[in-house]
């Protein structure tokens, strides 16, 4: 049986006795920025478009990212504390 993708390298490199080496990124740019600049192309693209399904679903998707922004924003910010 062939799996697709990691499947078929994590199972290949644990029958080799060792976990597939991870690949690892270094960001050069905050999350939020990366996330903004997400945003501003997603709505961009929206504006060209004509009303509809297409439209719509690139703008859910610019209002996810501004969500998961907001949401980075309050998990970082000084002032949340732990519940007590």
């Amino acid at each position: 049986m062939r799996l697709p993708g990691l499947a078929s390298r994590f199972l290949n490199a644990s029958k080799e006795g060792g976990m597939p080496e991870r690949r690892r990124v270094k960001q050069t740019r905050s999350l939020e920025e990366r996330v903004a600049e997400q945003t501003a192309k997603l709505k961009a693209k929206a504006s060209q478009l004509p009303a509809g399904p297409e439209r719509e679903a690139l703008l859910r998707r610019a209002r996810i990212a501004e969500t998961g922004a907001h949401l980075s924003d309050w998990l970082t910010s000084p002032g949340l504390r732990s519940p007590d």
